[in-house]
């Protein structure tokens, strides 16, 4: 079956552009030029993924991307503006996975998109058949479901795979390199950023208390670990 990535942006050159590249690949390309749109696409087709620009009429990509978050973890790309920051902060805190700069190349457009889908396809495909438990925390595997206190927790395909980096590594400590590395790819190696905000939202999403976490722990100038329980 193949591939669909719905395109966002109020720019038709820019929707163009970007679908233009994308078939080139044998990806199955839909539109939306807002936000309104966008969330309404997302919940009757259901694509592989969503390049979803940050500056739309009605419905901005902020906003668009929280509503879809409400009801679908479907890999978000934000497409933002040259040297806003703060807009790719706010990107990846209301659930987005990546961003990708304009102006950009359409290599670069493309490599974005396939790491993306790759690690959704990971996290769908690991760990098919176990369950982990960690505290009040359980991660279903086979269902690639989250609990927390019986209560089922909603993820981002990133948010899961940075999870299971965790659950995959009980006790060990993690650095931030290879945390990057690993759940973005090595060309994401010193983006600390983006794992910053990732962890923040997980800590969110799982712990008690976020401030004083259980699961995802800061080590000091080491990286981060989920401690061994049986310890």
């Amino acid at each position: 079956m193949n591939t669909t990535i719905l395109v966002v942006d109020d720019e038709p050159r820019y929707v163009r552009l970007m679908e233009a590249n994308l078939m080139s690949e044998g990806y199955q390309v839909l539109k939306a030029y807002n936000g309104l749109t966008a969330v309404e696409i997302v919940n009757a087709k259901k694509p592989d993924l969503v390049l979803l620009d940050v500056m739309m009429p009605q419905v901005n990509g902020f906003d668009a991307c929280e509503r879809i978050r409400e009801f679908s973890n479907v890999p978000i790309i934000m497409v933002t503006a040259k040297g806003e920051e703060r807009d790719r902060v706010r990107g990846l805190d209301v659930g987005a996975d990546d961003y990708i700069v304009k102006p950009f190349s359409a290599t670069e457009l493309l490599a974005r998109v396939r790491a993306v889908l790759r690690r959704a396809q990971f996290s769908r495909d690991s760990f098919k058949q176990s369950v982990f438990t960690h505290g009040n925390l359980r991660i279903d595997f086979g269902k690639a479901e989250v609990y927390n206190d019986k209560k089922l927790v909603f993820l981002s395909a990133t948010e899961y795979r940075l999870l299971l980096q965790f659950a995959h590594n009980i006790g060990r400590i993690l650095s931030s390199e290879e945390l990057l590395t690993n759940v973005w790819g090595p060309e994401y190696r010193e983006d600390k950023e983006i794992l910053w905000v990732s962890i923040s939202r997980l800590r969110q999403k799982l712990e008690d208390d976020p401030k004083s976490p259980a699961h995802i722990v800061t080590r000091p100038g080491l990286g981060y670990s989920m401690p061994d329980l049986g310890d």
